[in-house]
This record gives structure tokens, sequence and C-alpha cells, in this order.
């Protein structure tokens, strides 16, 4: 029995030894245990980081961080408020405020929540003077565009919303991320690392100083910045263009696959998407039925028109059913049964370089028959599939795979699809409007200037993009770096570009986009539009040899190529060719040009 005693009490000093020593390096050595029991007096506010800045490829700043800061509040700390006071010195009606609070308490009345965004400095500032119980401000940043202008390609910065925040564990509630654009695109990149700043405060919320001298801190990490491949002077002078119409304008380096310049219009200015009109601009876009929003450069789908006779010419090339030599008459058109597809006056008959320079519809009506019928394919859907592949193989159809999100397909029509429509029975006549780029035939801005880019390139392109650099150092993905060759033989691009030479320089519709000492070749289009007047479209690239610009320019409803977006691409080859506009009369009648919508 004594043993037993014994026993039993060494266990119980033991017990006892293990327990003291547990609570001493629970109370003495380990902070986390008194972190948790402090949580009513340390107060863990996040660390936003500065969002990296966006330049042009020059240099120039296109978005910046400005200082900004959310007010907070802990409704159970709420004393004495002077609500009429502190409405005045935020700049809010009573009843909004009084709203807000009420939402706030819905949804805790213990935890910190955020009562209005981006306050301004000196709002802040007032705001710590008066030291409100209950609440505080967090600093945040929010974005400044210096030229305030190109919010399709910058896009804008937005609250993060139920989807982001199940799919990535960055975000918390109430945080920003970039919406679209290159915010969007970029956003791991540009959005920084978070951190966190340990504050001591006292039974009302009111700071007391830094926990632990800041030893416990994480401090935020800097967002990388981002060079663009935008040229600003060019873009500023595309958007001033096309003020008043309804179009776009792609301009891309043939050299790089670099965007230079990427206009929607309408579009909007991104600095009404900031600050605490955010809201209300945003809700009054959203319904504006001009839609600036809708990036049309990458996501609507257009008749390309005339534009796309120089892909016709080039699958007929590499087929064989089609020469320099090859002449075709035109008799205002081309009649096939009881029909015709007219076409305007000019000398016949016509060889292909002439084709591209007078955009000759009935040239294109026989090479695309021609290229439909041909004999060495043992039927017409095996032969429209060869064609098919090859309009794809040059940009047309399908994504570019470029960097910038939104980007669609356009369409080239399937066999499936024409099978579906006339059961099975159609042939190159049924479908023959494809040889000058209407019916079914869809194309976005952005795919028709590197269609353009790739005969710059005698038979290449660079996948587009609107990034040049990453960081300091950074380079972007290899992909962007690497020749996609199309399926058409290089040696047949050069008889396209004598043409389109010609059409700008000789004789022809292009003829005055010329620019002296550049070389233009180009290549005029009218696009019809069931619903109006035709569409005027545009596409050229300068100079000839070792080009340096192509540009897309697509102008709804403004009728005939010639009118409208050639001389608007003019005037952008000219600025970019030029360091400045040399028609300075051309600028501002186009600037004073207004197209119903």
């Amino acid at each position: 029995m004594n043993n037993r005693s014994l026993h039993i009490k060494i266990f119980i000093v033991i017990i006892a030894i293990i327990i003291t020593s547990h609570l001493f390096y629970i109370q003495v050595i380990n902070d986390s245990y008194k972190l948790s029991a402090s949580n009513n007096a340390i107060r863990k506010n996040v660390q936003y980081p500065q969002r990296g800045e966006v330049y042009d490829r020059n240099g120039l700043y296109l978005a910046q961080s400005d200082e900004a800061y959310d007010l907070m509040v802990i409704p159970r700390n709420i004393k004495d408020l002077d609500t009429i006071a502190l409405c005045n010195l935020i700049d809010v009606e009573l009843e909004d405020f009084v709203k807000s609070l009420k939402k706030v308490k819905r949804y805790s009345l213990h935890r910190p929540s955020i009562l209005f965004q981006q306050i301004p400095k000196e709002m802040k500032l007032r705001l710590d003077e008066y030291n409100f119980k209950g609440f505080y401000t967090q600093y945040r940043t929010i974005r400044s565009y210096p030229y305030h202008t190109a919010g399709n390609i910058l896009g804008y910065v937005g609250e993060v919303n139920n989807t982001m925040l199940k799919n990535d564990p960055y975000y918390r509630s109430g945080d920003y991320a970039g919406m679209t654009g290159i915010e969007r695109a970029y956003e791991d990149v540009l959005r920084g690392e978070k951190g966190v700043k340990m504050e001591l405060v006292n039974v009302h919320g009111v700071p007391q100083g830094t926990y632990k001298s800041g030893s416990l801190d994480i401090p935020s990490t800097i967002g990388t910045s981002i060079t663009s491949t935008i040229d600003i002077k060019l873009q500023l002078l595309g958007e001033e263009l096309l003020k008043g119409k309804v179009g776009s304008i792609v301009a891309i380096e043939p050299a790089t696959g670099e965007i230079l310049a990427m206009v929607s219009a309408p579009t909007y200015n991104p600095d009404n998407l900031i600050g605490r009109e955010r809201s209300r601009n945003f809700r009054s876009m959203l319904v504006d039925k001009h839609k600036p929003f809708f990036n049309r450069a990458v996501m609507a789908s257009y008749p390309p028109g005339s534009t796309f006779k120089m892909a016709t010419a080039l699958v007929g090339l590499q087929e064989g059913v089609l020469a320099e030599d090859t002449h075709y008459n035109c008799n205002m058109g081309y009649n096939y049964g009881s029909k015709k597809l007219g076409c305007h006056v000019h000398r016949s008959p016509v060889d292909m370089y002439y084709s591209i320079q007078t955009s000759c519809n009935a040239y294109y009506c026989n090479v695309y028959r021609s290229i439909i019928e041909n004999e060495n394919y043992d039927n017409t859907k095996d032969a429209f599939e060869s064609w098919r592949e090859k309009i794809l193989s040059l940009g047309f159809g399908r994504k570019l795979n470029s960097d910038f999100i939104g980007e669609l397909n356009g369409n080239i029509p399937s066999i499936a699809y024409y099978d579906r429509i006339y059961r099975g029975r159609w042939n190159a006549l049924t479908t023959l409007s494809l040889s000058i780029g209407q019916g079914e035939i869809g194309v976005t801005p952005l795919q028709l200037a590197n269609f353009i880019s790739t005969i710059a390139n005698r038979g290449y392109y660079y996948i587009p993009h609107i990034i040049k650099k990453i960081g300091k150092r950074g380079r972007i993905d290899k992909k962007y770096r690497e020749k996609k060759y199309t399926s058409i033989d290089t040696k047949h691009f050069e008889s396209i570009v004598e043409g389109m030479w010609r059409a700008a320089n000789v004789e022809g519709t292009a003829m005055r986009s010329a620019i002296p000492g550049m070389e233009v070749c180009g290549k005029t289009g009218t696009a019809e539009n069931p619903h109006g007047r035709d569409h005027s479209t545009f596409a050229a690239f300068a100079p000839r040899i070792n080009p340096e610009i192509a540009v897309s320019v697509y102008v709804e409803n403004g009728g005939f190529g010639s009118t409208v977006a050639l001389p608007i691409a003019k005037l952008i080859m000219e600025q970019y060719l030029l360091g400045e506009v040399k028609s300075v009369e051309l600028k501002e009648r186009i600037k004073q040009m207004e197209i119903k919508y």
C-alpha cells in the first residue's frame, strides 16, 4: 500500500509539472494564445499593395495607382456618434449613410466592415482629427489614368464577385481586382501581394500604436509594372477620328505582332469607373444603347467585304486555278442563272492585279467558282473543305490566341452548316457571296489587321498581343515570338502585295491613301448591311518593303470604303510613320463627320 501511495504521489507531481510547464510556455513563451485572447485589443489590418503601373510602348503612363482609403466600421463600438458631422466630412447624404450602416449591421455587429469605399486622402485626414468611435480608415489604392482614354484596352478595377472569391483563395470580400482588359488579363501580375499590420486599439477601436513594434507585421508587395505595346499618341488620334461614329481601328507592327492601337467606338473614359461616382457611371454605361463596354475590335463580327478578295486570290493561286495573267470579263457584274452579282464601272477584261486595284466582283466570282469546281477534287464538298482550311490558316474563323480577353472566333461557314440549310444540295453558286467577303462570313477587326500583317510579311504572322514587357526585364510568352505560317506558299503573297500597291499608287480604289515616300499598299471594302447603309472598311500596310504598320478600319454605316475608313487609315499611318499628321484638312473633315448609328 505504501508503494502504491508513493507511485500515485509521484504521478500527480509529474502531471502537475507538465501542466505548469505547458502553462508557462503558453503564457510566457508562445504569443499565439495571447494574441487569440487579445483580439479585442489587437486589430489585424490588411495591407493592400499598390497595383503595378501600365506604360505605353514609349514609357508613358497609361495607368497609375493613387492613395485612397476605405471607411471601416465596427457597429458595436459606435459611441456618441454625431451622424451629421460625419456625413459632412465624407460628403455623403444622410439617407445614404443610414442605408449603408443598416446593411453593415445586418452582416455583423462585431466584425469590421467597409462602410464607404475609395475615400480620398484629405477626407481621411479630417476623420483622423475627429476620432469617431467605432470608425477607422483602411489604406487602399485606386487607379488613375493620365490620358483619360483607352478604356476598352486598359479595362477597369472593381470589387471581386462571388465567382472570384470561390475560385481564388487570394481574395476576400471587399477586395478589388481587374475586371476587363489588361487589368483582368494580367491581374496575377498587377495585383501584388497583400500584407498584414498588427495594431493596438482601445475598447472604442481608436488606434494606440503598433503591436510589438511591428515585428509581427507582414509588408505588402507592390504589383509588377507592365509595358504595353500601345502607342498612346496613335490611340488618342484613333479615338479622336472615330468620335461620333461606331466602329474600330486596329494597328499592328507586322515585324512583331505588337498591337500599336486598338480603338473601339464608342468607348469610355476609365476615370469614370473609379471613386465615389463609379457605381452610378457603371449603371449608366450598361444601359447605353451604343454599348461602350463592347470592344468591337475583338468582339464584333463583320462581313469583311472586298478586303476578303485577297484571301480568295491567295487560295486560287495556291490551288493552281489562278495566275497573275488570268483574265476574266466583267460586264457590270457576274451573271449566274437568273441572278446577277453586280459590279461597278471599269475596263474589261481584268487580270489579277487590276482586279485588286478596281475591286472587281465578277473576277472573284470566277476565281471562287474555279476553286470549288476544281477537277483535282472528287466532289464540291472536298474542294470547299480545302478552301475553308486555307482560309482558317490565314487567321479567319478562329481565335488568334492573343493576350486580350474577350477575343471571338468570327465565322467561316462549314460544310455541316450548308448541309443543314440546303439539305446537302449546294454548290459553288449557292455559296458565291463568300468570294467577295459577304454571306455568312464574319471577321473581327483584329483578324483583318492580322491578315494584312500576314500579307505584309509575305506569308506569316506573329500572334497579335498587347503586352511588350512584364517588369523591367520580364519577357512575354514565347508563343508571341514565334512565326505562324499559313498553308499558302510564301511565293504567292508578293503578287497580292503588287496588286495592293497598284491600288494605292497607280490606279485604283485606294489611291487617296497614298503617302509620299511611304509606298502604301491598300484595299478598300464596302460591306453590305441588311439593317441600313453599307459599312465602310479599309485595310493597308506601309511601307511596301520592311513594313512598319498594318491597319484595319471598320466604320458601321459609313458607306464606301474609300469615303470614311480609308482616310482614317491614312491619318493613322501618317501619324505613326511620319511622327505627325500631314493631312490636317482631312483630319478636321473626318473629326467633324458624324454617322448615325
